[in-house]
């Protein structure tokens, strides 16, 4: 094998079709734009959402509702499951750090711990939020509660 001796395979390569260039091409009158309006003149474009002077789909439908920009979202992360990642990792203390290490959370998740499930041992956890009841059951069991 030598390169000039290189061919693309059989029919995979075709000639682009030349438009507009006389009536011998196939292709010639108006070029495929159709008979006069503002798509035939060159320059010619839509605006997004652009219906050919119909309602547009986003004006049509009724708006409803507002987004909170000053909303934060949390990742929800109950006690039991604190439980379960404890045993797993053989871990006493749980933060974000460890927690995006162990390919549970984000980078920038915010972490809001919440009460549901059972705890056994001694936990020291740091989290963004906590509820009620999660404080209050991991400082009955000796752990303590840090607010990041």
């Amino acid at each position: 094998m030598e390169l000039h001796l290189l061919k693309p395979a059989e029919g995979s390569v075709k000639n682009r079709k030349r438009v507009a260039r006389g009536q011998g091409s196939g292709a010639a009158g108006t070029a495929g734009r159709g008979h006069k309006g503002d798509g035939s003149r060159s320059g010619s474009y839509s605006k997004r959402g652009f219906e050919g002077g119909q309602m547009p789909l986003h004006r049509r439908l009724p708006k409803k509702g507002f987004k909170n920009i000053n909303r934060v979202e949390y990742v929800a992360i109950n006690i039991g499951r604190l439980e379960e990642i404890a045993e797993k990792f053989n871990v006493t203390t749980i933060n974000t750090t460890n927690l995006f290490e162990l390919g549970i959370i984000s980078r920038n998740d915010k972490i809001k711990i919440l009460g549901s499930g059972e705890l056994t041992k001694s936990l020291s956890v740091s989290a963004h939020a906590f509820s009620e009841s999660a404080k209050l059951t991991i400082e009955q069991k000796g752990g303590n509660v840090n607010l990041v």
